[in-house]
Parts: C-alpha cells; sequence; structure tokens
C-alpha cells in the first residue's frame, strides 16, 4: 500500500482510518526488568512488514501516551530498544502480567500499529520487613509454649520471586512457627521454647530473615529485640558471706564498723534493698551495733569494751520490696581489740599485822591479788613495793603476791609502817596503780631499861630529915606497854653499904627508891660522922616476859654540917696502902678490919686505910694488937688482899713529942695552915659554881644541890679511879696525925673539909 500525503484534512483522515484498519493484527514482544539501556525488545519494523531503511523514512516511531514508555523505536534499524531503566515493579506494581500497550506510528502512508511489551519480573527486590527493628517485651515468667505473632514481610516481586519463607537466628529460648493466614500469605509466630531469666539475659537479640523463591533467593532481615520484664525471681546477694572486722575498744561512737553491700538482680522495687542487723551474739551487742537501712552502713552507736566482749557476731538481713520480698543475709564477726585502758588493780586478800619485831625474815605479812583486766603486753603487770626494805615481794602464783619480811624489825627504830605495792603494766604508756598496806610492829621485850648515867653522884647533908627526897632516878626503855614499864628497887646483891660504927650497913636501911617514879629518899637522917660515902645500885626492872633489867652505881655523899663540938680524935695508928692494877670500878678500894672482931681498941677507916684507935686503950688490951686487914675492890666479883699489921703498947710518957713550948709552935703552925686551907676551899667553890654553870650547856649536864635535898652533882665517870701498876704495901706505925692519901677529884673538896675539921681538932 502506498500512502500519500494529501492536501486537506480529509484526505488524511481518510488515510489514517484506513491505516488502523489494515493494523488489525497486534505485535508483542517481552522484556525482563531491568534491562539495560539499547537492549533490543524486537525487530519492529521487520516484524511491521516494513523494508529495510523504510522505518526511518516513513518515520517509524512511538506515541505517546501521557507516561515514559522507557522505549523507543531504533530509527536507522527499526527496533524497539530499551532507552532507560524498566522496572516491573514501577510500572505495574504487583500487577501480572505487566504488559505495556505502545502505538506505533509510521507515515507515508499512514499507519497505526498497536505494540505489546510484557515486562517480565525479576527477582530484583528483596523481602521487606514493615521495620528494620521489632521491640517485643516479655515478662521473666512466661512460660514455656507461649507464642507472639509477628509481622511478615512482602517482596514486590511477583509469583516465585514473592514467595517468602522465614527462618530465625539461633536462639536456646525462641524458635518460628509459620502460620498460613491465607493461600498466599505466611505469618511467622515466635515461640518460647525455654524459660527466660532476666538476670542471665536480660534483653535477647534475634534476626528474623525472609527469603523469597528467587534464583538466586534475596533475603530481608529485621532484628527482634526481646526484653525480658522482671519478676521477683532473685534475693538480694551479699558479695561476701562473712565480713570480718576489727576494732579497737577505744573506737568513738559513730565510727564505721564496714560497709555491706547486697545486689538484687531483679529490677525496680524488685531490687530495692533494705538493711537490717539480726541475731547478735552476745545480746548486747544491739545496743553498740547498728545498721543503715539503706546505705548498708554499719556503725558504732555505744563504746566497746574488751574486758567485757571482745567479740561481737551477728546477722546482715538485705530484703528487697519485691512481692513477696525476698531475703539475703550475711554473717558479720567485729573483734574488738584491746587498747591499754585499764590500770592494774591490786588487792590485800589477807593481812596479818601487827608483825612482832622479833619474827623471822621470811615471815608473810600479807597475800595480795593484782590483775589487770587488759590481755597481752597490756594486761602484764610487773609488782614491786616501795620503799624496797624492809618488806619485799615474793610471787606465788599469777597474779598473787607475798609481802614478806626482808630485814629483822626494830619496833623501837620503827614502830609502823606504810608500805605501798606500786603495779605497772606493759602497755604504751604503761598504766600503773598503789596499794597501801600500813604494817604496825608488835612490842616484844628486846630492851632492858637503861639509866641515864651509868653512875649518880648525889650531895646530901647530914641530918637531913627522914623520907627527904635526895634525888631522882629514872631509866628508860623503849619498849611499850608491860615491857617498857619500869620498877626501880635498890639491889641488895650490888654490896651496897657503908661502914658504920666499925661494921658494916647495907645500903637499904638508909634510903630507898620509890618503885615507880625512881625517886631516892632517906630512911633517916644521914649522919656524916657515921657514914661518909654511900655506895649502892639501884636497879631497873621491866614488866616484860623475862623481865629484863638495868642497874645504876649511886654514890651518896655526905656532906658535913657543924653539928659536933671539938673533941679529941682516936689516935692515928697507922694508913695501909694498897694498890690495885685495874681502873675505875675495879680499882676502888674499901678497908675492912677483919681481925679482931668485935669491940676492939682500933678501927679501919673504909676509904682512907687508916688504922686508929676505937676508944681509950686500956691494960686489958695487952701489949701487942694483931690486927687483919683485907682490901677489896668493888669489881666484879670483887677481889681482895689481907695485910697484918702488929701494934705495940707502949707507956705514954715515951710516946710525947715534945713539952708546953712545942705544942704553942704546933698550935701556930697548925692555924696558919687553916688559913691556907680556908682559901684553898673558897676558891674551889668559886671554881665549882663556875664549872656549874657552863655545865649547863654541856651535853651531859650536872646539877647542883641547892636547898633541900641533895640532887644529881655530874654524869660523868666521876669516881673512877686508876692507880698506878705497881703494888706496893706500906706499914707505919706512929702516934702522930697520917696525911691523906690520893684522892679522886670529884672527891676532893670534901675530903679537905674532913681535914680541916681534923686538923683542928688536932690543933685543940
Amino acid at each position: 500500500v502506498i500512502y500519500k500525503e494529501c492536501g486537506g484534512p480529509a484526505v488524511r483522515v481518510l488515510v489514517l482510518a484506513a491505516a488502523w484498519a489494515l493494523g488489525g493484527g497486534q505485535v508483542r514482544y517481552s522484556v525482563p526488568e531491568e534491562a539495560k539501556a539499547g537492549t533490543v525488545v524486537g525487530r519492529l519494523a521487520q516484524d511491521l512488514g516494513l523494508e529495510a531503511g523504510e522505518a526511518e523514512a516513513r518515520r517509524l516511531r512511538l506515541v505517546a501516551q501521557g507516561r515514559r514508555a522507557s522505549v523507543e523505536v531504533s530509527g536507522a534499524s527499526g527496533a524497539l530498544v530499551v532507552s532507560s531503566r524498566l522496572d516491573r515493579e514501577e510500572l505495574c506494581g504487583k500487577s501480572a502480567p505487566c504488559a505495556l500497550r505502545l502505538e506505533v506510528l509510521v507515515e507515508r502512508p499512514l499507519r497505526v500499529f498497536h505494540v505489546e511489551l510484557e515486562v517480565t519480573d525479576i527477582n530484583d527486590n528483596a523481602p521487606l520487613f514493615p521495620a528494620a527493628r521489632k521491640n517485643l517485651t516479655l515478662p521473666e515468667n512466661s512460660p514455656p509454649g507461649s507464642r507472639f505473632p509477628l509481622e511478615g514481610a512482602s517482596d514486590a516481586d511477583i509469583g516465585a520471586n514473592a514467595q517468602l519463607s522465614y527462618t530465625l537466628s539461633p536462639s536456646e529460648h525462641f524458635s518460628l512457627d509459620l502460620q498460613k493466614s491465607n493461600d498466599r500469605n505466611i505469618i511467622p509466630d515466635l515461640v518460647l521454647t525455654k524459660a527466660l531469666d532476666r538476670e542471665t539475659v536480660p534483653v535477647h537479640r534475634l534476626v528474623v530473615t525472609a527469603s523469597d523463591g528467587g534464583r538466586p533467593s534475596l533475603t530481608g532481615t529485621m532484628e527482634l529485640v526481646v526484653s525480658v520484664l522482671d519478676a521477683n525471681d532473685n534475693a538480694p546477694q551479699f558479695n561476701q558471706s562473712v565480713y570480718k572486722v576489727q576494732l579497737p575498744e577505744s573506737a568513738a561512737e559513730g565510727t564505721l564498723v564496714a560497709r555491706v553491700n547486697a545486689t538484687d538482680a531483679d529490677l525496680g522495687i524488685n531490687s530495692e534493698v533494705t538493711y537490717t542487723a539480726t541475731n547478735f551474739i552476745p545480746l548486747s551487742g544491739r545496743d553498740v551495733i547498728a545498721v543503715n537501712a539503706k546505705t548498708g552502713e554499719i556503725r558504732l552507736t555505744g563504746a566497746l569494751d574488751y574486758e567485757e566482749v571482745s567479740v561481737f557476731d551477728f546477722r546482715i538481713e538485705a530484703r528487697d520490696r519485691g512481692s513477696p520480698p525476698l531475703s539475703g543475709h550475711c554473717s558479720v564477726e567485729l573483734e574488738v581489740l584491746d587498747v591499754n585502758d585499764n590500770a592494774p588493780e591490786v588487792w590485800v586478800t589477807s593481812l596479818s599485822v601487827p608483825v612482832a619485831e622479833d619474827a623471822p625474815v621470811g615471815t608473810v605479812v600479807a597475800l595480795l591479788s593484782v590483775s589487770d583486766r587488759d590481755s597481752g603486753a597490756n594486761g602484764r603487770v610487773r609488782c614491786a613495793v616501795w620503799p624496797a626494805a624492809p618488806f619485799g615481794l615474793v610471787a606465788t602464783f599469777a597474779g598473787s603476791y607475798s609481802l614478806v619480811l626482808r630485814e629483822a624489825l626494830d619496833r623501837e627504830r620503827v614502830s609502823e609502817y606504810e608500805v605501798e605495792v606500786r603495779a605497772e603494766d606493759g602497755g604504751a604508756p604503761p598504766l600503773r596503780a598503789r596499794r597501801g598496806v600500813r604494817v604496825p610492829v608488835s612490842d616484844v621485850n628486846d630492851n632492858a631499861p637503861a639509866f641515864a648515867q651509868a653512875v649518880y653522884t648525889v650531895l646530901a647533908r647530914e641530918n637531913n630529915a627522914a623520907g627527904a627526897e635526895l634525888a631522882r632516878l629514872w631509866a628508860r626503855d623503849p619498849d611499850e606497854a608491860g615491857n617498857g614499864r619500869v620498877s626501880y628497887s635498890v639491889w641488895e646483891g650490888g654490896g651496897g653499904g657503908a661502914a658504920a660504927g666499925g661494921g658494916w650497913r647495907a645500903a637499904s636501911s638508909y634510903v630507898s627508891v620509890d618503885a615507880e617514879s625512881g625517886r631516892l629518899w632517906a630512911l633517916q637522917p644521914l649522919d656524916y660522922e657515921e657514914v661518909q660515902v654511900l655506895q649502892f645500885e639501884v636497879r631497873a626492872v621491866d614488866a616484860g616476859e623475862p623481865p629484863l633489867c638495868g642497874n645504876a652505881t649511886v654514890q651518896l655523899f655526905v656532906v658535913d654540917e657543924n653539928d659536933n663540938a671539938p673533941a679529941l680524935l682516936p689516935a692515928v695508928v697507922a694508913k695501909i696502902r694498897a694498890v690495885d692494877a685495874d681502873s675505875g670500878y675495879n680499882a676502888w678500894l674499901r678497908y675492912e678490919l677483919w681481925e679482931p672482931r668485935g669491940k676492939g681498941p682500933f678501927r679501919v677507916g673504909l676509904y682512907s686505910g687508916e688504922v686508929s684507935t676505937a676508944r681509950a686503950l686500956e691494960e686489958a688490951d695487952g701489949p701487942r694488937q694483931r690486927l687483919v686487914i683485907v682490901v677489896r675492890d668493888h669489881g666484879e666479883p670483887a677481889r681482895s688482899a689481907t695485910a697484918t699489921l702488929s701494934v705495940s703498947l707502949v707507956e705514954g710518957a715515951e710516946a710525947a713529942l715534945g713539952g708546953p713550948a712545942a705544942a704553942a709552935a704546933a698550935a701556930a703552925t697548925t692555924n696558919v695552915w687553916l688559913v691556907v686551907a680556908i682559901c684553898a676551899v673558897s676558891s674551889l667553890f668559886l671554881l665549882a659554881v663556875v664549872l656549874y654553870g657552863a655545865s649547863r650547856w654541856a651535853p651531859r649536864a650536872a646539877v647542883l644541890s641547892g636547898p633541900g635535898p641533895a640532887t644529881l652533882v655530874c654524869a660523868s665517870e666521876v669516881g673512877s679511879w686508876s692507880y698506878s701498876q705497881r703494888q706496893s704495901r706500906s706499914l707505919c706505925v706512929a702516934d702522930g696525925a697520917g696525911k691523906s692519901d690520893l684522892m679522886m677529884p670529884s672527891l676532893w673538896f670534901f675530903m679537905v673539909l674532913s681535914w680541916m675539921g681534923r686538923v683542928k681538932q688536932k690543933s685543940g
């Protein structure tokens, strides 16, 4: 058919109509989607019956229908080719088949051809889930077998390419169960195959994969996040089952003991924990220990005392707030460390007082108990006693001591001891304690009475009244009570006395001493012409058992008074001299006429040794007299010697020494000597007064007698004589007056007075 171009519209319509009539046939092509641009879909010109080159000449082309066809006619070849991306899903969606109806126009003559282009599906679309991530929340206590529906995936492809299958990533708790909702769709269900444990795996992350039926298969995935809702299935757990804590007992109130921590694997209120302290051993622990219910801090609420409780054991309970609540427990062991906060204690458990002063060394005086409530070095105690003498400590066993005597006691030196027992522990710094023990010493009669002087020299004027006090003697006995109570007596066994009237009289016939006061008093008036010196011993005896005694020698010198008229003295026949090589009292001699006894015509001066006539001689006495004289000392025992004196009696005329002229001359000479003697005596008296005044300030003062009874003269060793070592015995027979022998210094004054009296008598 030849198409020509007409000049009017009517002609053109006719041509087109004829051409449509001619194109009653339809050309079909098929092309896969996503074919590359330039891909030949079909030889359109050839299939339309056009000759080669005619397609270009007749302008073979597609007629636009309002949307992009994605294909075009190649002008040279007349082939239908892909011009742009060809997407079936975009063009047809899920419709099948996807056929594009194309109109092809050819001019000269004008013809219209219908071409149907089927875009075939390729598996170019992967399955697609509604969301890339799906969150599920499951209760922790969901039972196995529970099902949870999931949204399936979609695939834009069709046919087999859109046929989906599902798989689940490996999980021990979950699986997929595919349920067909209809012939076209499969819906996956998530199935719980094992019980959940939120505390083990709180979140399960799964991947659901959808695979289509294409070749190759395409897949799509969805992340499935399964959060496990908590159930109160876990009790609180402590991070330690036992807490061991050490604190010094000096820890202050509020000190942190420990901080316990319990965790609950649950969530929310199921994991909120509160703490309480229980099961205190001992029960007193709840008074000093408390726990903070929220923080778990254990603090001291009172003071610790190691000596009362050294270890506290208790439990802490952690309880959650779930329903029902669950609880966990832990043990706390609080060890209290000792601090040196207790001083040693010293107790006297037994005391044996007073202690006799003659108690032997080692005598137990007291039993002591020493303790320290601390432990270890803080409780080790060292003890000592102060002063260190005369007592000491002896450890008997742990914590016990004996206070024993270390040295001999002397009550007279120390009558009571204040002993202090000192204890010190081994702490740092150490603590100390003291305990005083009063130890009185009981008296033992171990001291004899002692006189203040060994020798008392007493002056007493003659003719004193009977009962007159002569002196006071005092003996000190340092013992107490009866052991120190002294009684006095004149000791008859001491040989004391005086020669009187040619015989010996005991001192007790002249004087007596008061047993309690020691007052020495005269039993009778003293007569100087009878007794010039009275020596005796006074004994002081205590009342102890057995009694002890002490002696003192009393030398009583009778002071002459002018109570006698001048009288002719008996003639001195001779004088016996004796020497004792000893000294002191052992050399103090006295003379006695041993033979003849009775009232003979002669006598011997007690201390002078002068032999004189005792009476007028008579013819009956005979022409010759034999005298035996005994000389004794004052030693203990007394020693003696004897001398024999032969006296021949002659006529009185033969004994005359001269006439009246000689007597006058002798009297004048005697007067001169009397004046000299008086001056000497006066001088000595003044010297004695001066010495008396000085002696009052001396350590051992002498007391001179004033008016009244005679008193102590001196406290020195007056009365002790020392003679030469040579012994001599001299016998002198004459009718003249003998001269005085060597006298002791303390008696010289009195002997001078006596001598003056005799001289006067002789001169008279």
